[in-house]
């Protein structure tokens, strides 16, 4: 015994030096904040995201219309959450050339929810609202005099404190954990280069903890995850150690990361399925994928039913909604036995009577999972999950029917398959009205993913009938895949964070080798490459060969011309030596300071060798355009007009070599050679694009 005790006793006093030195987010990260969700339907809870609000003083109409539709909208649907996913504010000045935090836009906001929280006769706590970029202008530390966040925001007077905040909400024996994560600059700059998410490895920690505060729980009961920030993956830079939001996010297997942002300018699919198999992933995935769903095939016969089968799968969707600022979107999220659905409501032409949420089965196209093929060989045997078409209704006033459509596509249009009345829950404290309709869910069972449709019409008291949006569903399963446009594709598709190196590279090389291989075979081939010996002389092979070597012969003219090709030369030399511009990246009154494409230099480390970047990789929004919008077309117009000119006094010399007689025997098409030459139209043509590069350049400034 004597031998064991003198075992234990390091151990325990080495338990507890860990726990008295663990740091604050550590502890932070242990304090379990649960609500018991009373009144819904049974295994159901739904929360109400909005984000990218933007209160402006040059825009007072945000404000007023989210006093006017999102009050009333809160009443109706009376969610047990309300998450405000960034950019509180707008923090810039009318001509937008400034940006910085403006104390009246901060109340302004405390006003306006307020308003709303008294109007929809909702709790305070269920409101959870995070920073945003927008909300991070100008702010040089956390709770100085410039954050305003910490003085007017919800999570700031409730004494929220920390970058991960989490609420699990009980219902029937589940947990639906939410956990908010604020992963703003710390040394907040001034926009354009503050676009990105910037966290750190302790908030990863604390992320990862946060995340996984029910794994060890003794009942064992199933919990749903579901985080909720402000900027996108494609957004989010990595932290010093290298690691990303992505992968907390795979190890829990979440069921969403809900974001904003972007904004509904760029597209309405800004949506991203994430899936991490026991293959390797090809090295490509890292910096982009073309399409939603990364080109994942879901194999249903393949799956197993064992327990672990269930956890085999790291996968979770990133749901990046629309903005308040100019789409007046809100968006309403239910989790109906762990299934995750959500809809997304435009207040911009007007307010809404009836809000309709199907929550089973789900969207094949933006809200299925890989779990979700397991899930219909191992519930063949009969679960209840399946045996019902579920929605959640919403409205203003009483409801007089409630419809479900299902439509078969493959015919070539739609046919309507199964047209049946729902019935409603009934529960005297239902917080929200649930209707159901027992289907045969095994006659749906379909290879394809789009073949079956399903729409929700609703009618009320009133006579004023709505229908939701037309849905595919598959109950095998499979997902629907889904391309982006190329708008939704840069946004959403590029990892931008790992890309901008890279691609800063590939554009310096590029345009070093634009300069320099021209001018060394000027000096190696001498006459080689001139006009006379690139002229084409009508054979179409020697056209088709000479083509390559005439573009490559606009760069030799320039080299050519050595004043101009020796500034090109120098200023980009310059570029990667030196600042790029000086400025106040923080505050007004903050000391001057530089910029390269590294990013802001804010100072140096402690032993004073390093010089400590603050911007990166945001400072891309200024680097890449001025080198592929400004640089690169700069130089190709000065080839250009160099070859231009070259061309020119062959032609003049050419003709000025002719005999008097000559000029009497031209051709009219000659002729036209002759007034085109003469009257220079290329060079005017490219004067023109010059003054068009000087216009982007002067915008970019």
């Amino acid at each position: 015994m004597e031998v064991h005790r003198s075992r234990l006793l390091p151990l325990l006093f080495a338990i507890l030096s860990a726990a008295a030195a663990a740091p604050w987010y550590a502890a932070a990260a242990d304090e379990r904040a649960v609500r018991e969700v009373s009144g819904a339907p049974e295994g159901v809870v739904w929360a109400v995201q909005l984000s990218d609000l933007h209160f402006s003083v040059h825009h007072p109409e945000r404000a007023y219309d989210f006093r006017r539709y999102v009050g009333p909208a809160l009443a109706m649907v009376n969610p047990a959450l309300v998450l405000i996913t960034g950019d509180l504010t707008d923090g810039k000045s009318k001509d937008l050339l400034t940006m910085k935090q403006n104390e009246v836009e901060w109340i302004e906001y405390r006003r306006t929810i307020k308003d709303v929280i008294e109007s929809s006769k909702l709790p305070r706590s269920i409101f959870y609202d995070l920073r945003g970029n927008h909300d991070s202008f100008g702010v040089p530390s956390p709770g100085g005099v410039y954050d305003f966040y910490q003085k007017y925001s919800i999570n700031a007077k409730l004494s929220r404190q920390g970058r991960v905040q989490s609420i699990t909400l009980e219902s029937s024996g589940r947990k639906h954990l939410f956990v908010g994560f604020d992963s703003t600059m710390e040394i907040g700059l001034r926009g354009p280069t503050n676009l990105f998410g910037h966290p750190t490895d302790k908030q990863l920690i604390e992320l990862d903890q946060s995340l996984s505060q029910w794994d060890t729980d003794f009942n064992k009961a199933q919990v749903t995850k579901i985080a909720f920030g402000h900027f996108p993956m494609s957004f989010s830079a990595l932290t010093e150690s290298g690691k990303s939001m992505k992968d907390v996010f795979l190890k829990h297997s979440l069921a969403a990361y809900l974001c904003g942002h972007l904004h509904t300018r760029f597209g309405k699919n800004l949506k991203r399925y994430y899936h991490r198999a026991t293959e390797e992933s090809p090295l490509s995935e890292h910096y982009y994928q073309f399409n939603m769903h990364q080109g994942y095939e879901i194999h249903g016969d393949k799956e197993s039913c064992s327990k672990e089968a269930v956890h085999a799968d790291e996968e979770f969707w990133e749901w990046e909604m629309g903005d308040w600022r100019k789409s007046r979107s809100m968006r309403v999220l239910a989790i109906d036995d762990g299934y995750v659905s959500y809809t997304d409501i435009d207040f911009s032409l007007g307010s809404k009577s009836i809000i309709i949420l199907p929550t089973f089965p789900l969207d094949s196209r933006f809200m299925q999972r890989a779990s979700a093929a397991h899930d219909f060989k191992c519930q063949v045997m009969g679960a209840s999950t399946f045996d019902t078409v579920r929605a959640l209704v919403f409205s203003r006033h009483e409801l007089v029917s409630v419809s479900v459509k299902i439509y078969d596509s493959r015919p070539g249009h739609l046919d309507v398959v199964f047209d049946s009345e729902m019935k409603r829950v009934n529960n005297s404290e239902s917080r929200g009205d649930m209707y159901l309709i027992p289907w045969n869910w095994r006659a749906f069972a379909d290879p394809s993913p789009n073949r079956y449709w399903l729409q929700i019409e609703v009618m009320d008291i009133t006579g004023d009938t709505s229908v939701s949006q037309l849905r595919p569903f598959s109950v095998n399963g499979f997902a629907s895949k889904v391309s982006w446009t190329w708008k939704e594709f840069i946004v959403m598709g590029i990892q931008w964070a790992v890309v901008y190196h890279p691609a800063l590279w590939c554009v310096f090389a590029l345009i070093f080798s634009l300069l320099l291989v021209p001018r060394a075979s000027v000096l190696l081939f001498k006459d080689r490459f001139t006009y006379k010996y690139l002229c084409p002389n009508g054979n179409k092979w020697i056209l088709l060969k000479h083509l390559v070597g005439g573009f490559f012969w606009l760069f030799v003219e320039l080299s050519r011309v050595i004043i101009v090709w020796s500034l090109l030369l120098v200023y980009m030399i310059y570029l990667l030596v030196f600042p790029w511009l000086f400025g106040h990246p923080i505050t007004e009154d903050s000391n001057l300071t530089s910029m390269t494409f590294r990013g802001w230099v804010l100072g140096q480390s402690d032993s004073g060798n390093e010089v400590f970047h603050a911007g990166t990789p945001d400072v891309l929004v200024i680097v890449l355009p001025h080198l592929c919008f400004v640089i690169l077309p700069t130089i190709l117009i000065l080839a250009a007009m160099a070859a231009e000119r070259t061309a020119y006094r062959e032609h003049y010399l050419s003709r000025s070599g002719k005999k008097k007689d000559d000029y009497y025997q031209k051709s009219r098409r000659q002729k036209e050679h002759d007034n085109f030459w003469n009257s220079r139209w290329i060079r005017k043509f490219l004067f023109v694009l010059c003054m068009a590069v000087l216009w982007k350049h002067w915008k970019g400034s």
